[in-house]
Formats: C-alpha cells, sequence, structure tokens
C-alpha cells in the first residue's frame, strides 16, 4: 500500500473521531423503583447553542421541572455546557439499608435507581464530564463529575449552570440567610442568594424542596432567579471552586412529597447522599440533652451537674466568655481566664470537669473561630487531655471552598481527639454527619435566642429542617416565651425540632446556681419546680422512628416518635386556634398505654400554666388536640403496667 493510502486512510479515522460514530443518541431516562419520580436527560439545541445539557424531572408524571440547564462555568476556558456527544450511559440500581449511629429512625433504607451519562466535546479539546442521576421514591438528585483526563487536570469553576425550571408560579417558602426570616412568596419575587432547602408549593400538585447534599470542599450552593427565562432559578456559589481532576460536585437535590409532612419525614435523603460513618468506633460518640451554664462560675457549674442528674441531662457547656473575651486578640483558648464583662467569676473549670465526671456528666466548651482560627491544632488535645466530651465551633465562617473545606476538616480532627461538635452560627448541614457522626448538631436555624414567632418555627420545620438537625437552644423560663408562645409549645419543641444535642432552659439557671453572677442573655430565671418538667427529664434526642400525623406550613405541625417501647408526640400551633385529632394507631395492637398529656390552661396555678393528664390508651384511641393560638400539646406514651390500669381511665375522644 503507498504511504499516500496510508495517510488517507490515517486523515479519514481521524475524521471519524469526530463525528457521531458510536455515539448514543435521544433522550435518557430513570425512574424511581415506585415509578413515581423520573428523571430525564438530552442534549438538545437551546438558544443558538447546539447540543446543550438538558434535564427535566416528574413526579406521578407532572412535570416538576422543564428543560432545565446544566454545566459548570470553567475560568480562562469554555463554560461545560454546550457542544456534547454522550458517550455512554450506565444504569444501575441500589436497594440497601443501614443503621446510623444515631438518628430519627433506626434504620435508614437507600433505594434508588441511578443513570451515569458520560459526554465528550465534539470539539477540541474534547473534555470529558459525567453527570450522575438518581431517581428516589423520595425525589431525585445529580451531580457533576469531571474525570482524570488530559485535556483538563486543574481547573477552576467560578459558576455553575445548574437550572431549575418551573411550569408556574408557585408559592416558595424563602429566607435568605440560614437564621433569617421566611417569606412566603411566588417563584417570580425570589431574590438573589435563597437560602437552601427552598420548599415550593407545586400548584395543584406536590410540594418539593431545593437542596443541597455532600458539601465538603467546593463553595456553597444558594438559589437565585434566572434572568434569562421566566419561572426559572439557578444555582449560585458562595464563589470559585478550585481542582484536580478527577472531582465530583455536591449533590443538587429535589425531595418530592404530597404533603409538607412526608417532605419531612423524606429528609434522610440527604443523609443518603453522603459517604458512610468514616469511624471506625463510635462508642464515644453519645447524644443527649444539654444545659448552659450562665454565670461562668464553679459553683454555678457544680449546681448545672446536680440538675443534670436530678433531670436526666447528660451534659454541661459552658459558652462564650470562659477564656476571655471571645473576640479578643489577647484571649487565649488554652487558658481559663473568664471574661469580666460576662462574669466576675471565680471559675475552676478543671474543678467542675472533675466533679462532672465522678457524676457522668459531661462538659462541653464553645470557642469562638477567632480562637479557631490560630488555635484548633492546639486545644484539640488539650480539651481531649482535660476529659472535655465535646467543643462548640462559634461564629465559623462559611460559605467559600476554603472555608468549607477548613470546617469540615475541623470536624474530622475533633473526631481524631474523641470530640463531639456542635457548629454555629451561619452553617446549615448537607449530611456530613453520616460520614462524620461527631458532628452532633449545628445552628443554621432561627433559634429561641431571636425570637421567632410560631409561625416562623412552623416555616422552618418544612424548610430548615428537611436538611438536619437544628441546635435551636430552647428556652423555657425566659419570658419571651410569655410574649410569643406558651409553655406546652416549648415541651413539644423538643420533640418537633430534631437535634442529638438538645439544649434546654437556654437562659435558665438551677436554684442552686449564684443568682447575680453573669447572667446570659441578661436574665436570672431560675428553673422551678413545675411538675411538666418530668417531661423534659423523659424526653430523649434520637429516635427508633418518627412520623408526621399533621403538618401545614407555618400553621401548625404534630409529631410523633419512638424510642424503644415509648411514643412522644410534639402539637404546635401556629397563630390561630386548631382542633386536630390525634389517631394512635402506630401503637402495638395488642398492649395498652399510658398518655400522660400536657397541655395549656390559665387555670392552673404555676407560673407555666400546664396541665397535666393521664389516661389508658391504646392503638384504637384518637386524642383531640385543642390547641390555642400560639400553644401547643405535649404526650408521652409509655406501656401501662396492672396498677397503671388500676389507676387511670380510658381515654375517650370528646362526643363520643
Amino acid at each position: 500500500m503507498s504511504s499516500r493510502h496510508i495517510f488517507c486512510i490515517s486523515l479519514a479515522l481521524v475524521f471519524l473521531s469526530f463525528i457521531d460514530v458510536g455515539f448514543v443518541k435521544g433522550a435518557q431516562a430513570v425512574k424511581s423503583p415506585d415509578g413515581n419520580v423520573a428523571v430525564t436527560f438530552d442534549v438538545k439545541d437551546v438558544g443558538g447553542q447546539s447540543d446543550c445539557l438538558v434535564y427535566g424531572v416528574t413526579y406521578k408524571n407532572q412535570p416538576i421541572i422543564i428543560d432545565s440547564g446544566l454545566g459548570l462555568v470553567i475560568k480562562d476556558a469554555p463554560a461545560l455546557e454546550a457542544g456534547f456527544n454522550i458517550i455512554s450511559v450506565t444504569s444501575s440500581s441500589n436497594n440497601s439499608t443501614y443503621s446510623p449511629v444515631y438518628g430519627e429512625r433506626k434504620t435508614i433504607r437507600d433505594h434508588y435507581n441511578q443513570l451515569v451519562v458520560e459526554l465528550k466535546e465534539s470539539n477540541l479539546p474534547q473534555r470529558r464530564v459525567k453527570l450522575i442521576f438518581r431517581a428516589y421514591n423520595e425525589g431525585a438528585a445529580f451531580c457533576y463529575t469531571l474525570p482524570e483526563q488530559k485535556a483538563l487536570k486543574s481547573f477552576t469553576i467560578s459558576a455553575e449552570k445548574t437550572q431549575f425550571a418551573f411550569t408556574d408560579d408557585h408559592t416558595a417558602y424563602a429566607a435568605y440567610s440560614a437564621q433569617g426570616q421566611y417569606s412566603n412568596v411566588p417563584l417570580s419575587k425570589i431574590k438573589n442568594n435563597c437560602e437552601r432547602p427552598l420548599t415550593i408549593e407545586i400548584n395543584n400538585g406536590p410540594f418539593v424542596s431545593v437542596a443541597e447534599a455532600r458539601l465538603v470542599d467546593y463553595a456553597r450552593m444558594r438559589i437565585s432567579p434566572d434572568t434569562s427565562r421566566p419561572l426559572t432559578l439557578i444555582s449560585s456559589l458562595a464563589g470559585e471552586v478550585k481542582a484536580d481532576t478527577p472531582y465530583t460536585t455536591p449533590w443538587r437535590v429535589l425531595i418530592l412529597s404530597e404533603t409538607p409532612g412526608e417532605l419531612l419525614e423524606c429528609n434522610y435523603l440527604i443523609l443518603n447522599l453522603n459517604e458512610p460513618c468514616a469511624i471506625d468506633d463510635t462508642s464515644w460518640i453519645k447524644p443527649g440533652k444539654v444545659i448552659r451554664e450562665v454565670t461562668l462560675t464553679t459553683k454555678g457549674g457544680k449546681a448545672c451537674v446536680d440538675f443534670a442528674v436530678e433531670h436526666n441531662l447528660q451534659y454541661v457547656e459552658f459558652d462564650a466568655g470562659w477564656y476571655g473575651h471571645e473576640y479578643g486578640d489577647e484571649s487565649d483558648a488554652t487558658t481559663i481566664s473568664v471574661d469580666p464583662k460576662r462574669s466576675k467569676g471565680p471559675l475552676d473549670l478543671h474543678a467542675v470537669i472533675d466533679y462532672a465526671k465522678k457524676r457522668s456528666i459531661g462538659i462541653l466548651l464553645y470557642v469562638n473561630r477567632k480562637a479557631l482560627e490560630r488555635q484548633l491544632d492546639d486545644i484539640l488535645p488539650l480539651y481531649e487531655s482535660w476529659g472535655v466530651k465535646g467543643v462548640k465551633y462559634g461564629f465559623v465562617q462559611v460559605g467559600s471552598q476554603q472555608w468549607t473545606a477548613w470546617l469540615h476538616k475541623a470536624v474530622r480532627k475533633a473526631a481524631k481527639y474523641h470530640l463531639m461538635v456542635d457548629i454555629h452560627d451561619e452553617y446549615r448541614p448537607t449530611g456530613y454527619s453520616r460520614t462524620y457522626p461527631n458532628l452532633m448538631t449545628q445552628e443554621g436555624i432561627r433559634g429561641d435566642e431571636t425570637k421567632p414567632s410560631n409561625s416562623l418555627t412552623l416555616t422552618i420545620l418544612f424548610t430548615r429542617m428537611l436538611a438536619g438537625a437544628g441546635d435551636n437552644t430552647i428556652c423555657y423560663y425566659d419570658r419571651r416565651i410569655d410574649e410569643n408562645a406558651s409553655h406546652v409549645y416549648q415541651l413539644a419543641k423538643s420533640v418537633c425540632i430534631y437535634s442529638p444535642w438538645q439544649f434546654l432552659y437556654w437562659y435558665d439557671r438551677p436554684d442552686s446556681s449564684p443568682r447575680k453572677a453573669g447572667g446570659a442573655g441578661g436574665g436570672h430565671n431560675v428553673i422551678g419546680d413545675e411538675p411538666e418538667l418530668e417531661f423534659f427529664d423523659y424526653v430523649p434526642t434520637v429516635w427508633d422512628d418518627t412520623k408526621v400525623l399533621h403538618g401545614k406550613i407555618g400553621e401548625y405541625a404534630v409529631l410523633a416518635r419512638r424510642s424503644g417501647e415509648n411514643w412522644f408526640i410534639g402539637c404546635m400551633n401556629g397563630d390561630n386556634r386548631h382542633y386536630l385529632d390525634v389517631p394512635l394507631n402506630f401503637l402495638d395492637k395488642d398492649r395498652r398505654y399510658v398518655a400522660h398529656i400536657y397541655t395549656d390552661d390559665p387555670a392552673v396555678p404555676t407560673r407555666t400554666h400546664v396541665k397535666i393528664s393521664r389516661y389508658i390508651v391504646n392503638s384504637l384511641s384518637i386524642i383531640n388536640a385543642e390547641l390555642p393560638a400560639r400553644g401547643g400539646q405535649a404526650i408521652r406514651i409509655v406501656p401501662a403496667t396492672a396498677e397503671d390500669v388500676k389507676t387511670y381511665s380510658k381515654y375517650s375522644k370528646k362526643g363520643e
């Protein structure tokens, strides 16, 4: 064969490599195991650009997301959004269960169908991208993967082109900071940098929440309007992302359900999209209830330890001020030096730690970001040597890739020294507690410190709480409770607002604490002996099962949670009186139980005005929840003894 013929054949082969030989044509789809959720993907010509990346999502055949663009903007290079061919499609399924170290349910099912679409640019440099789509019964998720390749090694993502295009001007529940106020607005009125999860009520359809999962080393996503297209939102990153291939982005998630309550029940989808637990021995990771020591004194610390023992709390926390002013340049988180503006002391923290250890109570310490950023590697091993059980990271920087990566590394470092972590203030979870369960809880919620209205908290429950645990810092005796809610509402909050570390009595102190030393929050509220405090004594912080019995965003919620054989029910109400039936059909059918029912009653002659009633119930019982405006109801249900059956009357629904 002549050299001319060899050259022509070689040229033809080169030409063929740039045309669609072997390419996959047509739309690709994946459905959830139950067939209700469907995700489609295609390459289409859009707005003058050829072969753009486009996806859509339907729920029970109703379009939810329509022809929405996908892509990554690469700095100093063309965006990865158009000019692609599909070179392979791989389908797979998973149906497994796992038991988290703790959670809202003992066992979680991870059941999905997956579609991996590999794409290559039709023109040089022929960069490759993989899109991973998952369809769950609970919703849909997708992420970008940039494989290792010569055409793309080190890169900077300057923006995402991930769109969420809707069919109508649905109602959304929007906030613009992690601890911000929520408002319900039409999609067309959403402003830039809306927080996630963003819950949306589809007109004549289901509820959907746009969320993020597995954010570890990437810039945080928020959600903004896409000004190029009506009724369309777009992911908005908090800065650039620098990385090397291979690299996978966080998941973009759509939780889908018929009701707000089902949406909340499905929040484990965020955990499913994270890596399994990376800690071999988790025996030292222990959820529990926490009281803050507000006086920053030795006497106050020991009083809190005694109170914790008496009332079945597990931890005492020392907050800002124990090592000096939290923002002072001279403050040293390796020393005990009380901020004189907060307390005159004295505080012998080591004596309190030793006292607590003898009484099986753990001590937690707050450290502000200013000390964390310069002293983290020193304080973690030091605190472990002191016998401290956990650290509350305060006012940490969030958003950018730099601080996102730093913070999750700080959680991993804490695990190395057997320290649990609570993150404050603007951090919202994306499921990392599955991988590192020493991350017990986090703020990122407009909690009781900020005097939220009941309607706001009842919006947070179906928005923010889809992301994971929320440290709400529950108040009880502070005057803000009388201004905004009721004491039974606060009892119910300990059931409804999930947090493995549940902070109770946030501005309060035990009776034996000093009165005038300290006084976080400006008050000197003393915890009394009101009978209903038994509910806080008994309530767990983690659960074997969770059911949302009633829920309407901003108006009311009824949650039932099980721990062992015992059930706890929290009923939270907004601005209007409601009468709700609470069926107990989740109880074992062949057993009788005692229902301890806590209700608001102005006639009760205590400062909290809480009435306690006790009845025999079974799985056929239906409890009347008469919820006053801004009030609530709390119920503890335990198996009945023979003596209980003799002592308490059978519950009868009113009108029967």
